[in-house]
């Protein structure tokens, strides 16, 4: 097949991970895309893809630090794209143990009183409840919050809460790892502190 006006052949290789079917078409991934994109794109078109690809939820930010690993060579590529790893850049958990199954233990071993969980609030539905306190407690995990989308979201939703009168502390596999003893005691203080003054 002879070249097409307004077609550039860039050849490159590519880890298996790095390729997915689309209608029967191999294709680069989301992420193997972008970190493409950052190598030949002026900033702001970059971040329009990435943002695009936020939107259509399909941006897997750990894929692309892997990208960013694995193209060690491509200085202009980790160059571009590092600012918003670092940008986006969560507490990657490394547990068998989903959040919730690990928050339920934490409630019970520091004796605090059981919550109501998934539960409605203003039409939104919380992760966990004391209904007499107005306190929500929001289960933070990379999965589902490490996109820029999902993380203001979750603010525009807290700040909304608040104004109803609740309040909300949120809680990731780091605070559970690193400071649960401090936690405990904020959230017994919240309890305690029905009024909320």
């Amino acid at each position: 097949m002879g070249r097409r006006s307004g077609i550039k052949v860039h050849r490159c290789k590519f880890a298996a991970d790095e390729i997915t079917v689309r209608d029967g078409i191999p294709v680069s991934t989301v992420a193997r895309t972008l970190f493409d994109l950052a190598e030949r794109s002026a900033p702001h078109e970059l971040r329009s893809a990435w943002d695009e690809a936020d939107r259509l939820k399909v941006l897997r930010v750990r894929e692309v630090a892997r990208a960013y690993e694995m193209g060690r060579g491509r200085r202009r590529a980790r160059a571009a794209i590092k600012p918003f790893l670092v940008a986006e850049a969560r507490y990657v958990e490394d547990t068998a143990s989903p959040l919730e199954d690990r928050f339920a233990d934490f409630v019970r071993a520091h004796r605090l009183p059981p919550p109501q969980t998934n539960v409605p609030v203003d039409g939104d539905e919380v992760d966990a409840l004391w209904p007499a306190a107005r306190l929500i407690v929001e289960l933070d995990s990379w999965e589902f919050h490490a996109h820029r989308a999902a993380f203001e979201k979750d603010r525009n939703r807290d700040t909304d809460h608040l104004l109803s009168g609740y309040r909300t502390i949120r809680v990731t596999h780091r605070r559970l790892d690193q400071e649960p003893t401090r936690l405990a005691g904020q959230i017994r203080a919240l309890l305690d502190d029905v009024s909320g003054s």
